[in-house]
């Protein structure tokens, strides 16, 4: 009886490896598939193991032909153009280090058959360079993960890289205690929305940089304490007023900008931003955001195409910034 059980599940396995519509497996592959895990067995057996696994559920599909005939495994979880778009995710995603890319992409193909995961090369291409060498990334997600939903505080190491005079590559690590409110994915980056106990503002930090997390066995700060959100952290809202992940306070910002940056505009700030005409060659919007060194350095990019008209100091600020770039090159 175990025996008997056994092979059905080999059988199962077979189809789910190796099968599909364009590889069906004939009933001679499986009865040799079998011999070799050690099983012998006859034709009968394999039809009988087939329909028991078809009144399980398994949407296996059997094909009479004198040249092509056998079994295949016609519907999975997940089909070859999903598995791909998983794949290109996380083999583009700069915090996940080389190593676990290759396991993760490794489990995705095992999704479908070994002949479809042949077929799924990948188009994007990525420096390895941008590759973080964290390994301990997992657990420390998931440490921060639990953290977060037990509202704790966390206690961790963090990373930074330095450059000395003689160029000599090393690192500096920091300990940081704070209180954890959640994990945003961000302009190719995993952050930490957190606060730091000094103080009495939300900022963010880079998860692929966090070291040994612990976590303690003391409340978080109430989030009402350290921003303007007074009952739910709108963290989507809070990651939309961002820029560079750099934090600030929240303001009104009016700006002039060529008609040229209209898709530049909607993509940053969505389709529904309101853009309207200022002249001939101009529009004007006006967006909620954190007034930050991020913000301003994001406005310097477009060069003489963009102008801050309110409020004043945003536009000061920019202004200084050009004149100290510009002092530069004297």
């Amino acid at each position: 009886m175990a025996e008997k059980k056994l092979k059905t599940l080999l059988v199962f396995k077979y189809l789910d490896e190796f099968s599909d519509e364009s590889h069906p497996l004939s009933t001679s592959q499986l009865i040799e598939m079998l011999a070799n895990d050690g099983i012998k067995c006859e034709r009968k057996s394999i039809y009988a193991d087939v329909k028991t696994l078809k009144e399980i559920g398994y949407d296996i599909v059997s094909i009479k032909s004198p040249t092509n005939g056998g079994f295949f495994m016609a519907s999975r979880k997940f089909e070859i153009p999903e598995v791909r778009l998983l794949i290109d995710a996380v083999t583009s995603a700069g915090f996940i280090t080389p190593k676990k890319t290759q396991g993760l992409v490794e489990k995705l193909e095992s999704l479908v058959s070994k002949n479809q995961a042949n077929s799924i090369v990948t188009q994007v291409y990525i420096d390895p360079n941008t590759k973080c060498d964290n390994e301990e990334i997992y657990y420390i997600i998931d440490a921060l993960h639990t953290a977060i939903k037990e509202k704790k505080k966390v206690k961790f190491f963090y990373k930074r890289r330095n450059i000395d005079v003689e160029n000599r590559k090393n690192y500096t690590e920091k300990t940081f205690t704070v209180s954890p409110y959640a994990l945003i994915w961000k302009e190719d980056h995993y952050y930490l929305l957190c606060n730091n106990q000094k103080y009495d503002n939300i900022m963010n930090l880079r998860v692929d940089r966090i070291r040994k997390v612990q976590t303690l066995d003391e409340p978080v700060r109430p989030m009402n304490e350290v921003s303007e959100y007074k009952e739910v952290f709108d963290v989507a809202d809070y990651s939309s007023k961002m820029f560079n992940m750099f934090s600030g306070a929240s303001d009104k910002v009016r700006i002039m900008c060529d008609l040229e940056l209209r898709e530049q505009i909607m993509d940053r700030f969505g389709a529904k931003v309101p853009l309207l005409a200022y002249d001939s060659t101009h529009f004007e919007t006006t967006v909620e955001v954190a007034v930050s060194d991020g913000l301003v350095s994001w406005l310097m990019s477009f060069g003489n195409k963009a102008k801050v008209l309110e409020p004043q100091y945003l536009a000061d600020a920019v202004k200084e910034r050009a004149q100290q770039i510009a002092k530069l090159y004297e």
